[in-house]
């Protein structure tokens, strides 16, 4: 949920942005609920991995044990795992997309940063992560 501010030829309105679908956007003007039909679907983030060489680990927001190998894909910021397209087992290519992350009303796509196979999958979806936190074990 985004808040705005606006001041138009004097007059004041407070504009808060509840959710954005496609080209629907439900929207609050000073109190009174709107559906606005955008020109254009919103854009959707891509977000390309890459292993800092030391990165510190952040656990998932339920209790899990934190997979600290040299394999661990990490969450580049915090968000809610909307879905996960490979399984273990699978193997995947550098930039193949692995799962996806809402972040701020964005969905964020995570690809794999190096070649391999997935050997663990540290989230399930719907899960909360912090930022930092192993996503995808890939050996």
């Amino acid at each position: 949920m985004k808040s705005f501010k606006y001041t138009i030829n004097g007059n004041v309105y407070k504009v808060v942005i509840n959710r954005i679908e496609d080209t629907i956007a439900d929207v609050e003007v000073n109190g009174t609920p709107y559906k606005v039909e955008m020109n254009k679907p919103t854009k959707k983030q891509v977000v390309t991995i890459n292993r800092p060489a030391q990165a510190a680990v952040t656990p998932i927001v339920r209790p899990q044990q934190a997979n600290t190998g040299s394999g661990a894909l990490h969450s580049p910021l915090p968000g809610i795992v909307l879905e996960i397209v490979c399984k273990v087992g699978d193997t995947v290519k550098k930039g193949q997309k692995l799962l996806v992350l809402e972040a701020m009303k964005m969905e964020n796509i995570i690809n794999a940063d190096r070649d391999g196979v997935v050997k663990e999958i540290k989230v399930n979806k719907g899960d909360s992560v912090l930022e930092g936190a192993d996503l995808v074990i890939i050996e």
